[in-house]
């Protein structure tokens, strides 16, 4: 079995483990906890020819990300958590009362609080982990797939030679 043929996200292609990283790294520290994929592609990859790529990654890893109602939108699970009260340009939590005296257009410059280093690094050793396993799932169904081809080639033709007597 292949990379490709797995069933696992983690092992769709060589290079899907750094991504996840990269976009944990990425999404756990910046400023704004939720940007459509182009944007996020940016800031990843330093590029937006990766959109797709970055929808996809997202898409197919609900453990750490989650798309908005729209499907094109993507934030960081853990982010999600914390209340929207991180000033963008202050670089600062806000009080509760100093959220509430906030004209509308000022709200927007509000987002979910970035992730510390300990935080991020949980992330990154959890997805680390999950490759690892799927990594060793992959190596028990190979494993696995050989006796038992070899077992349904014996049956077969045990039942051919007698089908044929």
């Amino acid at each position: 079995m292949s990379i490709k043929e797995s069933n696992s996200p983690y092992l769709k292609s060589n290079n899907r483990l750094g991504d996840v990283i990269a976009a944990i790294q990425v999404m756990g520290t910046y400023g704004y906890y939720k940007l459509d994929f182009k944007q996020w592609a940016i800031r990843i990859s330093g590029s937006g020819n990766e959109t797709k790529n970055w929808g996809l990654i997202f898409s197919e890893h609900p453990e750490f990300f989650r798309l908005d109602t729209t499907g094109k939108k993507a934030s960081l699970v853990w982010r999600r958590n914390y209340r929207k009260r991180y000033d963008v340009n202050a670089q600062r939590e806000l009080t509760l009362e100093e959220y509430n005296v906030l004209e509308d257009d000022q709200k927007n410059k509000i987002s979910r609080t970035p992730l510390k280093g300990d935080e991020i690094s949980i992330l990154i050793t959890t997805a680390i982990n999950l490759h690892t396993r799927a990594i060793e799932q992959d190596k028990e169904n190979r494993w696995l797939s050989s006796p038992l081809f070899s077992l349904l080639g014996v049956v077969l033709g045990a039942y051919l030679g007698w089908m044929i007597k």
